[in-house]
Order: structure tokens, then sequence, then C-alpha cells
């Protein structure tokens, strides 16, 4: 019971929310009053860095207390706020990098001629909502414009490199869940709350958007700090053609690393066209630039400019490592998706990143093999730039690599070795033990790797494996409940980890808080092994043993205790740019969407441009 011992010992209070808190006045004028209050508010506001949800929930609060309002109207006023601290950034940059982000819920409900395309809805003009005239508006000055659902591709927008900026139409309940990314990543937005969220025929103050829309001036003065240079540079160097320039292909010089990825998987299907050593490189490759967040590679190039006085955060221009720190950093990522071909082996999994395993696709020798070759050029990346870093700085960082990569085979082989075993018992501290050492290395290795890149790093190795441990395990234990969510970068299916054995920390804190009867009752499910018609039913007893015992409750709480401790070593780093990349890197690798309070809406596909 000592998981139970330390939630009562240690807990930390979830950040505050603002569910309750979304009501839009209704009148006009009072709408007029609480932007022309947030307008004055915002020429005191320091720009020279992103505020975070907490800081900008606390300005509303204090806004509405002085305008003696009440604070169901906090979502609105974080809204204005949030505005007023973006406009300068927002208008200052080109019409033709930013994007229109509006709502389907604003067409008319009834009779609404518009289908839904690639790209959303289709709109056209028919003079019966304000849809097309914002569109039209839009697009004469530049804007690349989506009508959709916005939360989920906020930030994959941004990061895909076409739009600087958003201007965006959705309800509070929308814009709260997209405030944590855009504030996170210090993406330049302005946005117009719709008067209602009932998701049907609702509306928005027309000239306030079309206000929006039209903002433009010089650049300001004072440029406040994003991570979405780096991010953009960590996509950058994992697809082509800056891959292949980092990572020069050896077996495809005839043409085919030219070639785009539709016609890799043409030459593939065709015999005739196939040379085995090209094949298999392309096979690599291919998977090296899949997608993912590619959020290991950002870490190092992240921490190496964190001590380089962070240039990388204030402009594009800022953002230019040597090669040798894109090299390491793509090395980073090689190991990444080494580790995932050889972990959807042993679990025999369906998807990953939405798509068919690479073992599933070629067979498993084939898989293994690829897996292998890219730890192989992930060594090779950073040892073949040992003149340029030095013979020590190569040497630690590959012995940080190889330390990373045993830890991460010790905690793998553990959880296989479980899966296998006939005794399903297992301990949460047990299962603890295997999170720090799956996942934590990864996250060490990555910030290390950046760290020593920029100069001697001893001092903070033991930081940076403490905050890692407590990052990682965090992450971990998400990762499990994300995996009752079903997990769209990933599995694809609801309820795996049970279906395929493997041990979870919730598994663990089942069998410690169950009665004897249903600790019995959850070894017998698991056991079993069910065939796919019986999957359903076992895993909605599982769920339902799991809530009984709560499960999801204390999972919840030991994220947020692993949170805070990672949060009080962030709190001691030196200097400042590190320490706002550790805040950073907690909020984003511990971010989770809440459940959607809309209906289901059409599904969204990538914007393309």
């Amino acid at each position: 019971m000592a998981a139970a011992a330390e939630l009562q010992a240690e807990q930390k209070d979830k950040r505050p929310s603002t569910a309750h808190f979304k009501v839009v006045p209704q009148a006009r004028e009072l709408r007029d009053r609480i932007r022309a209050e947030a307008a004055r508010f915002g020429q005191t506001l320091d720009r020279s860095r992103p505020f975070t949800k907490t800081e900008l929930q606390k300005m509303g609060e204090d806004l509405l207390r002085r305008m003696e309002l009440g604070e169901q109207y906090l979502g609105f006023t974080m809204v204005c706020i949030a505005n007023e601290f973006w406009r300068e950034q927002v208008q200052a940059i080109d019409f033709k990098r930013r994007l229109l982000l509006l709502p389907h819920c604003l067409k008319h409900a009834e009779g609404c001629p518009a289908d839904y395309d690639e790209f959303g809805l289709d709109c056209r003009k028919c003079g019966a909502c304000s849809i097309a005239d914002f569109k039209t508006q839009a697009e004469n000055l530049g804007y690349k414009v989506l009508v959709s659902e916005g939360t989920p591709i906020v930030l994959k927008i941004i990061v895909s490199g076409h739009v600087d900026a958003i201007v965006g139409v959705a309800c509070l309940n929308v814009l709260e869940k997209a405030i944590d990314k855009i504030l996170l990543a210090g993406i330049p937005c302005v946005a117009a709350p719709l008067l209602s969220s009932n998701c049907k025929s609702t509306s928005v103050d027309d000239d306030w958007v079309a206000e929006l829309i039209a903002l433009q001036t010089p650049p300001p003065p004072t440029r406040t700090k994003t991570f979405v240079h780096l991010l953009r540079l960590a996509h950058q160097i994992c697809e082509e053609p800056e891959l292949s320039r980092l990572a020069p292909r050896i077996r495809a010089a005839n043409g085919v690393a030219s070639v785009p990825r539709e016609e890799f998987a043409g030459r593939l299907r065709d015999p005739a066209r196939q040379e085995p050593l090209a094949q298999h490189e392309v096979i690599a490759y291919d998977w090296m630039s899949q997608g993912g967040k590619r959020s290991r590679p950002f870490i190092t190039l992240a921490a190496y400019d964190a001590l380089k006085g962070a240039p990388g955060t204030l402009s594009a221009e800022g953002c230019t490592p040597p090669d040798a720190v894109r090299r390491t950093a793509l090395a980073i990522e090689a190991f990444h998706k080494a580790s995932l071909v050889h972990d959807d082996i042993e679990d025999d999994d369906t998807f990953r990143y939405g798509r068919t395993t690479l073992h599933r696709q070629y067979g498993v020798g084939t898989a293994i093999n690829v897996g292998d070759y890219l730890i192989g050029l992930g060594y090779r990346l950073v040892s073949r730039e040992r003149k340029e870093l030095g013979g020590d700085c190569t040497a630690d960082i590959l012995n940080k690599l190889s330390d990373a990569h045993l830890k991460l085979s010790e905690g793998q082989g553990a959880e296989l070795l479980w899966r296998d075993a006939h005794d399903k018992t297992l301990t949460a501290l047990d299962a603890l033990k295997i999170y720090a050492l799956k996942t934590a290395p990864a996250f060490e290795a990555a910030l290390y790797a950046g760290l020593r890149l920029a100069g001697p790093a001893d001092h903070y190795e033991k930081a940076v494996a403490d905050f890692s441990k407590n990052l990682g395990i965090a992450f971990q234990i998400l990762n499990d409940l994300k995996d009752w969510d079903g997990d769209d970068d990933n599995k694809l299916i609801a309820g795996q980890d049970v279906l395929a054995a493997r041990p979870t920390l919730l598994w663990a804190l089942a069998l410690e808080g169950s009665a004897a009867a249903e600790r019995e009752e959850l070894l017998s499910l698991i056991q079993r092994r069910p065939d796919k018609e019986a999957a359903a039913a076992t895993l909605e007893r599982v769920r339902q043993l799991f809530t009984k015992a709560q499960v999801f409750v204390k999972a919840e709480k030991l994220v947020e205790k692993y949170r805070a401790r990672a949060e009080a070593i962030a709190d001691d780093i030196q200097p400042t740019e590190l320490r706002e990349l550790l805040y950073y890197l907690v909020d984003s690798v511990l971010d989770r969407p809440a459940p959607a309070a809309e209906p289901a809406v059409p599904p969204l596909i990538q914007l393309s441009v």
C-alpha cells in the first residue's frame, strides 16, 4: 500500500479551472466595456515573455473585481486580456502568414448548402450566415482560412511553418482548451468569442471579428519569447530535404532520396524498381520522417539554445544552431524511432502514428533490422562530429546515450518478462521502477546532450536526472490514462494495455485497492486473453473495477505529485532561459486535453497549404 501512503503524504492541488466561468455577457454594452478595460490594462503588460494560464486567470479576476462584475465573465475577460497582450504582434505579421480559424457552428443550421471537404466546411456565398463574409475579407487580404473545429490542430498548423499567427472565432469552451497550447508555445493569437456555446446557429460580434482580421501595424519594439521557431526546427531536421542533408543517404545516390514520399511507396511496391539495399534505406528514412511530436530533438535543440542566451526563442533568424547540434538532435530522434519499431514488435501493435506498424507492413525480421539500422545511424550522427565537438564532448554525449539505451532495455525487458509470466500480481512500486527506466532516460539524454553541446555540464547532471525521472514517470502514467481514451497519435484502440497484459501502474493500483474477490476477478480477466468479440465486454468490466478502486483518480493525483516534483527541481535551475524551458517541458509533455464538452463534429483533416 506504499502508493496510497505516498498519495496522502504528497498531493498537489490541480491547476485552477475556468470550467464554471464561461458566460459571455449578453449585452453588447457590457462586452464593449470589458474589452475597453482590458485594452487599458493591456498597456501595462510585460510582453517580453508569455504569461501562464494561472497568471492570466488572476489578471481576469483582478479586472472583474475592479469593475465590480461577477466571476461568471472570467473566461470572456481572459480572452480580452490575451487579445491585448498579443494584438501588436499579430498585427505586425504579414497577412499571408496568418490563419483565420472559423467554427462550423457559425453556419446557418437550416438549409446550409455547404459540404465538408478535406479543409473543413466548403463554404458557399449564400448570405445565410457571416462565415462567407469573414472568409472573403480574410482571403482578399491574403489569409489562409479554415472553417472547422480548431482545438486539435492549433499547434500542428503553427509548427508546420505555414503561418505565424492565428485570428480565431470560437466558443469559450473551445478557447479554454486551445489557450493552454497557445500560451505554452507563445503563439501570437487573437480571438472573438461566440455569443453562445450551443454549437448550432450561434452568432458573434461581426464588427469585432472584422476588426481583428484587419489588424495591421509595423513590428512592435518588444518580442515575446516563443518556442515555435525551435519546434519548427525539430520538425524540419526530421523531414526532407533536411533529413538527407544532415544524414546523407548512402544507398539512394541514384536519386531516390529526392523524390516525394508517395514515389518512395510506388518504388517499393514495384519489384522492377527495387534494389534491396536502397529499399531498406528508403524504409528506414521514411520511418524516420513519420509524424509524432518530435519532442526529444526539440529538447536537445532548446537546451542548447537556452545556454546560448535563447536567441531561438526571439526570432527565426536567431534559431540557427550548428549542424553538429542538429545532427545530435536528429540522433535522439533516430534512437526514439528505433525504440518504437522494437516496442511495436514486442507488443504486436497494429497502429503507430495512425498507420500500420512497420512489422505488419514488411515483416518482423525487416522491422527489427530497420530498428537496428536507426540505432547505428544515431550513434554515427554523433560520433562523426567529434572533430567539430571535441573528443571529450563527443564521448560524454555517447556515454549518456548508451546509458539511456541500457536503462530503456532494462525497463522494457522487465515489462516483457512480467507480461509473459503466469503470475500477474504487481505492486505500484515495481510499476514505478519500470516507468523510471522506460521513459526518463530518453528525456535525460536529450536534455543532457543539448546542455553538453553548449559547454561543460557536470553541474547539471543530477538536476537533469532527477527532473527527467519525475517528468518521465508522470508522462508514463498519463500514457496509461490516455490508453483508456484511445490515442490518436499512436494506438487508436482504447484499452490495449489490458488486452496485451502490460504491467501498468493502473493495474497495480487496482490490485492494491480492490477487495479480495475483485482482485481475483481482475487476475482472471487478464489471463483469459479474450478474442475480439469478448474484448469489449472484458474492457468494460475492467473499467468498472478500476473505477470502483478509484484507480483513475489515484493515477491523476500521482501525475500531479510527480509534476510538482519536476517543477520544484526546475525552480532552482539557472540560467532563467533554461528554467523557463523546463517549465515549458513540464506543461507540454504532461499536456492532456480535457474531455470535449461539445457534441461530436465532422472529423478534421490536417490543413494542407
